[in-house]
């Protein structure tokens, strides 16, 4: 098995991603809406999508919020492209950085909302933590985070994934880099890691067989 690098994987895919996604992914149909639905309305809030690819989570959030300002963090330059060219009528809202989200300085007490769908499934523990302890960072007292994600059913194909992962990257002689390959953790392991990031409240707010919503808020209101 080959591994292609993280920008390389989703710039060469583009042209097919959202016919991918919304037709071949089980709850595709339902998740992007459920996403959008927990972001409030309003003309000032302010809302950070890491991971944004073409913007299919913002198609949706666009419909409830037409106002809402954007910042838009990906490492694949065509998907942001193409996601220009989708809402070229909103170009004053959205700024989109082509940058890998761990690189990328989020600042602090920004954003009244982060958002992450189907993008944090390829790195380990500790690389989320990270990311996590950033997001919160960048979060507005009253602030919360969404991940949207598809998860492992148990610990043992976790623990499979993880363990593949390592295995291939050894035999490729890969020992660092954004590569893709899918491992996902259990719901339980991300609603921890979110809780070690210091993250006072996260809750399972929606689950379609292995894909899951969570709400991670910055204080407990």
């Amino acid at each position: 098995m080959n591994l292609e690098e993280m920008s390389s994987f989703f710039n060469n895919r583009v042209n097919d991603y959202e016919e991918h996604m919304l037709k071949n992914v089980d709850g595709a149909d339902k998740y992007y809406i459920k996403t959008a639905k927990l972001i409030p309305s309003g003309s000032e809030l302010k809302l950070l999508d890491l991971g944004c690819g073409t913007g299919l989570e913002l198609d949706e959030i666009f419909k409830n919020n037409p106002t809402i300002k954007v910042t838009g963090v990906d490492m694949a330059k065509d998907m942001l492209e193409k996601l220009r060219q989708k809402h070229s009528d909103k170009l004053d809202q959205i700024n989109l950085i082509n940058d890998n989200y761990f690189n990328y300085d989020m600042g602090e007490g920004i954003y009244d909302v982060a958002l992450s769908v189907e993008t944090l499934h390829h790195f380990t523990h500790k690389e989320k933590i990270d990311l996590y302890i950033k997001i919160l960072k960048s979060l507005k007292e009253t602030g919360f985070y969404i991940e949207t994600d598809y998860v492992a059913s148990n610990q043992e194909e976790e623990d499979y994934y993880f363990n593949e992962n390592k295995r291939i990257r050894s035999e490729l002689g890969i020992t660092k880099g954004f590569y893709h390959y899918d491992t996902p953790c259990t719901a339980d392991n991300q609603i921890q890691m979110l809780y070690n990031a210091g993250f006072k409240s996260v809750e399972k707010v929606w689950q379609h067989e292995n894909t899951v919503i969570l709400l991670a808020k910055k204080t407990k209101v």
